[in-house]
């Protein structure tokens, strides 16, 4: 990688970042090696070791990636950290300025606008539910407007508690390459940028949509087979009062646990077309620090006018549309991985195993009769006859990182393109 101390910045924004834990510390190692914004000054909300010299320890080391240098300028890498102010709170990254603040969790409380700060990320995941107020006693994403930011950005999910509250029209979930359009930047304030299995899945499912039609999809499932996050535990440990999932507080050391993924539900925001389609997401949670799978099976309705559905045929969709997509989101390969061989490849969404894609064709037999909606004389004249129909059954496999690779730098794109609309 080319040196990039102290070269020059393309935006004269400054990028705020709430919350310092996997996503927050990644990404602020991606804006340090953008160099698109001119300073970073990130909200911890409370003191972390004994100095600011212990915080920028835990910047420049990571367990997954390695140390700072060598993710920025490989085994010739040095050093990158300087110019520690205790007082206030500064040091330099790779000749950005970064600011660290320690006094405020409440968003609200943060004074981005005493910093200068417009555009925030907020990577904490406690400020889901862009329908509460930003005077919130727990507090609220929409605090940081209210601190003086013009645009957030959510590092998850929504998540509205109240059901019969719709989603606020100035609040967009978004993935970069699916529907990063539907942003209006004189109306849309807050954007979720979904979550990384949403992400991986959508760039898996709209190749299907776009070639195929949702009315074509009977149905579609899929199994993310997904690295730990810090919702398990390392040893087993006693449920918190009503706490209903159990598996969550036994040791991700040594089990496979079976969870949940709102996967599908955030899905429909970004491809709406999805509604047509019955849909079931799962996930299993196994002792890897990061590189996920997503399983994902469709069923066909095949139409034996046309082109068969077959392995070659969905490989060759995933590849051609590798090939057009000008981003590099989405990605094909016929090569036998592991999780660890997708590991901080470069805003790779989505990694096509085309070595495992299969697709298997049965017809299946239909009693007419049986058909909802049908008035009782045409049931009954129906009821002798048998119809038969053919089904494809497509199973295509697709890696993530569900870290840095995917999900950090599809964050870090839709970041700078928020910015870029300012």
């Amino acid at each position: 990688m080319e040196a990039r101390l102290n070269a020059p910045v393309s935006s004269d924004l400054k990028l705020g970042i709430n919350g310092l834990g996997r996503i927050g510390k990644l990404t602020l190692w991606h804006h340090v090696a953008r160099k698109h914004f001119k300073e970073i000054v990130v909200n911890l909300g409370r003191d972390a070791g004994s100095s600011l010299a212990d915080i920028a320890h835990y910047i420049e080391r990571d367990s997954t990636y390695g140390a700072l240098h060598n993710y920025l300028y490989g085994h010739r890498g040095q050093r990158v950290i300087s110019g520690l102010h205790e007082d206030a709170g500064t040091m330099s990254i790779d000749g950005i300025h970064v600011r660290i603040l320690r006094k405020s969790r409440n968003p609200k409380d943060i004074q981005w606008d005493e910093h200068g700060v417009r555009l925030v990320v907020d990577a904490t995941g406690q400020f889901l539910d862009p329908t509460l107020g930003p005077e919130h006693p727990k507090g609220s994403i929409r605090g940081h407007l209210e601190a003086g930011a013009e645009k957030v950005i959510v590092s998850a999910p929504f998540k509205i508690k109240d059901k019969k509250k719709a989603m606020p029209e100035d609040a967009i979930t978004t993935v970069m390459g699916v529907n990063d359009n539907d942003y209006d930047p004189r109306i849309h304030r807050i954007v979720s940028g979904a979550s990384c299995t949403t992400t991986c899945l959508a760039h898996m499912m709209k190749p299907l949509i776009d070639y195929f039609g949702a009315k074509k999809i009977l149905t579609a499932s899929m199994a993310t087979v997904h690295a730990v996050t810090p919702s398990q535990m390392v040893l087993d440990r006693l449920a918190k009062p009503g706490a209903t999932d159990l598996r969550k507080n036994r040791s991700i050391f040594n089990n496979i646990i079976l969870t949940s993924t709102g996967a599908a539900r955030t899905l429909e925001l970004v491809i709406p077309e999805m509604r047509q389609i019955g849909f079931i997401a799962e996930s299993v949670r196994i002792p890897n620090t990061t590189g996920s799978l997503i399983i994902l099976v469709v069923n066909f309705h095949e139409d034996l006018s046309g082109r068969p559905i077959r392995r070659e045929m969905i490989n060759q969709l995933y590849k051609e549309t590798a090939e057009r997509d000008s981003n590099g989101y989405l990605h094909y390969t016929e090569e036998q991985n592991v999780s660890s061989d997708i590991i901080a490849v470069p805003r790779a969404a989505a990694i096509i195993e085309g070595h495992e894609t299969h697709t298997r064709t049965a017809e299946v037999t239909l009693d007419p009769g049986m058909l909802f909606g049908l008035k009782k004389d045409i049931q009954k004249q129906l009821s002798q006859t048998v119809a038969r129909i053919s089904i494809t059954q497509a199973v295509i496999y697709g890696w993530y990182d569900n870290e840095m690779g995917s999900y950090v730098n599809m964050l870090g794109d839709l970041t700078v393109s928020i910015g870029e609309n300012m």
